[in-house]
């Protein structure tokens, strides 16, 4: 990670540390378990939060359509409680691309919006479920850094379940949480045919994914406060260990082999703010050469602002 990327994280964890150590509030809670804002793959809690920055860094490979290229991501999201059980959200990314031998390309890509339902909660077994979708805008990026010219929309399940209610015998696996989602990338159109210089036709197939993603955590919270105080002190006792897959699968139309990241990082949760790290670890050359990272400063603005933009729109 570049210098002044750690010394921006360094200076936040300072400043949140000194402003508060407890525990977030309102969000992401089933029962005693805090289920964090995971940083690659989809939460399956509704809540006001905003993420600024998210910043990641990897080198995608060569293929037919150019040079292998480091491509740097700064985005924004923002989301957003209509009712308790329903929220909307939106994104922003903002692509830098630097290709080997080829010059920098720099733009944002398609807008993204979603919804989410919250349908299910049981907080002594410390579980969520939740159904959505997200929906890549077409035609509101840059073709320069690759914005499509169609849109996808992502049906989606949401799933947390923390393991706090494990026996006795395996009181220090109660910490360990799962969160994740598993949907279906639909895109708007099945393929784009274009023709080159030379009159040579070709046709780009769009094939159905499978976008599937889970994030393996230990509370090291939930062990000091509800399993045995170890002993850990600031900023310690308010990390979260976490292991995220960040998976895609075409379905047909050729689209080819699975793609993604295991992202191993950490999580560090106060009240108001969350900040997280995590390296990027191609599971294959087709994602990418080599071994990227991610950042990210989040926000809790329904612990924020509780009683004005950080509570829903519409009261049950």
């Amino acid at each position: 990670m570049r210098k002044e990327h750690l010394s921006v994280l360094t200076v936040a964890v300072a400043v949140a540390s000194t402003a508060v150590t407890d525990t977030a509030y309102a969000h992401g809670f089933a029962g005693k378990r805090f289920f964090p804002a995971t940083l690659t793959t989809d939460d399956p809690f509704v809540a006001d939060e905003l993420s600024l920055p998210t910043i990641s860094s990897i080198k995608t490979p060569a293929g037919d359509d150019g040079p292998a290229t480091r491509e740097t991501d700064f985005s924004v999201d923002v989301s957003k409680r209509v009712t308790e059980n329903l929220g909307i959200g939106f994104g922003a990314t903002y692509k830098d691309l630097r290709p080997d031998g080829g010059s920098t390309q720099r733009g944002f890509d398609n807008v993204a919006a979603n919804i989410k339902y919250k349908f299910y909660q049981n907080d002594d077994h410390e579980t969520i479920l939740s159904v959505g979708a997200d929906w890549d805008i077409g035609h509101t990026g840059s073709k320069r850094v690759g914005a499509e010219s169609f849109s996808t929309v992502t049906p989606a399940l949401f799933f947390g379940k923390g393991f706090g209610d494990l026996p006795d015998s395996a009181m220090y696996l109660r910490p360990l949480a799962l969160t994740g989602s598993v949907g279906i990338g639909i895109p708007s159109r099945s393929s784009d045919t274009t023709v080159s210089d030379d009159g040579d036709v070709n046709i780009e197939r769009h094939p159905h994914t499978l976008e599937w993603g889970f994030a393996i955590e230990y509370s090291l919270p939930y062990l000091q406060a509800f399993v045995k105080d170890v002993g850990l002190r600031e900023p310690f006792n308010q990390m979260i260990p976490v292991v995220e897959f960040a998976l895609s699968t075409p379905l047909d139309r050729g689209g080819g082999r699975t793609t993604g990241t295991v992202n191993p990082g950490i999580l560090w949760a106060g009240r108001y703010m969350q900040l997280g790290v995590e390296a990027l670890v191609p599971v294959n050359h087709q994602t990418g050469s080599k071994v990227g990272w991610i950042a990210q400063i989040h926000f809790f603005l329904d612990d924020l602002f509780p009683t004005s933009i950080g509570k829903p729109l519409f009261a049950n």
